[in-house]
C-alpha cells in the first residue's frame, strides 16, 4: 500500500447559512492524500490528473454554492422544478431567504457547516470518481493563516458566465492598505470591521426594501445565464455599491473611499478574493482649495 499527497491542491469558495452569523462567505484550502496500490505505471494516481479530476469533483458539489445545513432546526427549504427556496430564521439576524436554481444551493445532511463536518461528505464524493486501485482518500480542509486583517463576504456576479453568477457565494479574504506607501494596519482593520460577514451588492440589483417587525430588509434579484436568483436579508448586513462586485471593482471602491476619507494622502488597496488571488487599486483625493473655507 502506498500514499500520494498534494498540499494546497485547490480552494473551495462558498457561502453558508449560520444561525449565529447569518450569511457567511468562506474560503477553505484543500490538501489531499490518496491511499492505494501502485498501477502498471508504478503510481497510485498520475499527478497530472489528480488536481484536475479531484478539483472537478469538488467544484461540482460545493464550490461557489450556498451551503445549507438542512438538519438545522432554524432552516426551512423546498425544491420544485429545478429550483430551491431556502430560509434561515434567527432572532438577532432576522431571516435570510434565497431562491435560486438548484445547482446554486447545496443541501447537506448536517446541523451546522464546519470544515470537519464537510470533510467526510467531500471524501465520499471524490472517492466515487477515482480509479479502482485507489482504496482511500483523506482530505484536510482549513482556512488560510492570515497575518493581519481579513473579512468574510458574500456576493453574486450576474454578468459572469461561470459559477460566480450565483447570488450567494463568498470568500474569506485578507486586505492590505498602504497609506503613502506604508502599510496601515489600523485602516486594514477598520475596513475588515466594515465588511465582516457582509453581503456586497450592486445597486441596480436591489429590487425593493421592506420592513418586517420594525426591521428593514433588502431584496436583491437578477436573471443570469443559469436562471433567476433572489436573496433577501437585513439591510444592515448589506453594503451596496454602484458597480458590480468583482474584486477589481471592490479594490477600486476601497481605494477611492479611503482617499476621500484621507484627503491629500495616497492610498493603495490590495483586495484578495479568497486565497492567493485578488486586485490592486490606487487613489488620491486632493484636499479642498476652496478659498471660501479660509477665514
Amino acid at each position: 500500500m502506498s500514499a500520494l499527497f498534494v498540499n494546497q491542491m485547490t480552494t473551495i469558495d462558498f457561502s453558508y447559512l449560520c444561525p449565529e452569523r447569518g450569511l457567511v462567505g468562506e474560503s477553505l484550502i484543500v490538501d489531499v492524500i490518496l491511499n492505494g496500490d501502485l498501477n502498471d505505471e508504478g503510481m497510485v494516481f498520475d499527478f497530472s490528473h489528480v488536481k484536475k479530476q479531484i478539483k472537478q469533483s469538488i467544484d461540482h458539489s460545493m464550490d461557489h454554492t450556498l451551503l445549507v445545513p438542512a438538519e438545522c432546526a432554524a432552516i426551512e427549504y423546498s425544491k420544485e422544478e429545478g429550483r430551491i427556496d431556502v430560509t434561515l430564521h434567527t432572532h438577532e439576524l432576522g431571516f435570510i431567504q434565497c431562491r435560486a436554481p438548484e445547482q446554486a444551493i447545496t443541501l447537506l445532511p448536517l446541523s451546522q457547516i464546519t470544515p470537519d463536518a464537510l470533510r467526510p461528505l467531500l471524501e465520499q464524493q471524490v472517492m466515487a470518481d477515482l480509479p479502482e486501485n485507489v482504496s482511500g482518500i483523506e482530505l484536510r480542509l482549513y482556512p488560510e493563516t492570515i497575518d493581519g486583517a481579513w473579512y468574510h463576504y458574500s456576493h453574486g456576479l450576474k454578468k459572469h458566465r461561470g459559477d460566480c453568477q450565483r447570488i450567494a457565494h463568498g470568500h474569506r479574504s485578507t486586505i492590505q492598505i498602504l497609506l503613502n506607501n506604508q502599510r496601515s494596519e489600523s485602516l486594514e482593520q477598520d475596513w475588515a470591521n466594515r465588511w465582516q460577514d457582509i453581503y456586497l451588492a450592486t445597486r441596480e440589483d436591489l429590487l425593493t426594501t421592506f420592513t418586517v417587525q420594525d426591521r428593514d430588509y433588502h431584496r436583491f434579484g437578477y436573471t443570469a445565464q443559469q436562471g433567476y436568483f433572489e436573496l433577501s436579508l437585513l439591510a444592515d448586513r448589506c453594503y451596496i455599491i454602484d458597480t458590480d462586485t468583482t474584486v477589481e471593482l471592490l479594490a477600486d471602491h476601497m481605494a477611492k473611499t479611503l482617499a476621500n476619507e484621507n484627503p491629500g494622502q495616497s492610498i493603495q488597496a490590495i483586495a484578495y478574493e479568497g486565497f492567493q488571488k485578488g486586485a490592486v487599486a490606487d487613489a488620491q483625493c486632493q484636499p479642498s482649495t476652496d478659498s471660501s473655507l479660509n477665514p
